[in-house]
């Protein structure tokens, strides 16, 4: 890709982290201890990155999806998630290198998540300490969920560049869709939660397929 940028916004779960095992056995609690099927992990790769009333409303069956229900279930999901989403998140292999990398080459960076606000902000803080990012951005009242694009030129806004110099990077057609809806370059990876077909029918402008791909498209 010849078009190069001058700073990223990264997505979070499947991106950045590997959520996949602390939702998914979280939400399996849920579901078991109010007698409903569970699923298996690579179910919940489909279903994440909507924020956690859109996971909760999908894990359940479709005649259970009542707002009583939903509402019941997301309270519940919410207090043992706030016990287990640090337990086995971890970053993907080659992450943290890059980040170092980005870091040293002086690119501003940012993370915007619909993850719960509090909950990104912690565990960037925890995983990554010698990372300064602009801004961490998750699920907040104060900006709407992706793909609406507020959240990311918000923070283009804090990092001062320009929309279109800096390249949004996630796993799902949500994060291509932000990208797009932004006016940014959108970058899909393939070690998250979606595939390439999927990145590419929502607008990826370039697929990585490991994390060190990911500095070459930066200004020296």
């Amino acid at each position: 890709m010849a078009r190069l940028f001058e700073a990223v916004i990264f997505d979070l779960d499947g991106t950045l982290l590997d959520t996949l095992e602390d939702l998914g056995d979280s939400v399996n609690i849920v579901l078991e201890e109010a007698g409903f099927p569970t699923h298996r992990y690579d179910a919940y790769k489909k279903i994440i990155g909507k924020g956690f009333r859109d996971l909760m409303t999908r894990s359940l069956p479709e005649e259970a999806r009542s707002k009583e229900t939903v509402d019941a279930r997301l309270a519940r999901f919410l207090a043992v998630y706030e016990q287990r989403y640090q337990n086995r998140t971890v970053p993907y292999p080659g992450i943290e290198k890059l980040l170092a990398a980005l870091r040293d080459k002086g690119v501003p960076m940012a993370v915007n998540s619909n993850k719960r606000d509090d909950y990104s902000n912690n565990l960037i803080t925890k995983l990554f300490p010698d990372i300064s990012f602009v801004g961490v951005y998750g699920e907040r009242s104060d900006f709407p969920k992706k793909p609406d694009p507020s959240a990311a030129l918000a923070l283009a806004a804090a990092m001062g560049v320009k929309p279109d110099r800096i390249i949004y990077i996630g796993d799902s057609k949500t994060d291509m869709q932000t990208g797009r809806n932004a006016g940014m370059g959108a970058g899909g990876v393939l070690w998250g939660f979606r595939d390439e077909a999927e990145l590419v029918a929502n607008g990826a402008d370039v697929i990585f397929r490991k994390p060190e791909e990911i500095a070459d498209v930066f200004h020296s």
